[in-house]
């Protein structure tokens, strides 16, 4: 019997604003042989939307948020950033908007995360090719 490869599971936090942006690096991670988690696309109509997006956070393996001015702004973000942070898995910070330095200079924004690395979303291919190939 074969051993079941395991997908890379990849949650994508973002705001609605940012929906199209998202899609984009979802299917790129998709294309990689990932399982990107993307809330418009896996949850369903009427569901229960919080309790999805818990279960969705228990089986990733890394969350990916696409940090932006509106995604700042949204208390999910930050909310799926504390259930990770809490699940000890990877975080990966993609800003758009605005530059490493004016993300971490903001004052509301966590110890925790101004500590990591972050990227810009133009050097996104750092990411997806560190990415491939490694589940």
């Amino acid at each position: 019997m074969s051993k079941a490869i395991h997908k890379r599971r990849v949650f994508i936090s973002h705001s609605g604003e940012d929906t199209w942006v998202a899609r984009q690096i979802a299917k790129e991670i998709a294309e990689r042989d990932g399982e990107p988690c993307l809330d418009e696309a896996d949850v369903s109509v009427g569901a229960e939307f919080e309790e999805d997006i818990l279960q969705f956070l228990d089986t990733a393996d890394e969350l990916l948020v696409l940090m932006t001015p509106w995604a700042y702004e949204r208390p999910y973000v930050w909310s799926e950033i504390g259930a990770a942070w809490f699940k000890r898995i990877p975080i990966i910070i993609l800003l758009h908007g605005w530059s490493i330095q004016e993300f971490q200079s903001r004052p509301s924004v966590p110890v925790f995360l101004k500590k990591r690395d972050m990227i810009k979303l133009n050097d996104i291919d750092k990411y997806l090719t560190q990415f491939q190939g490694h589940p």
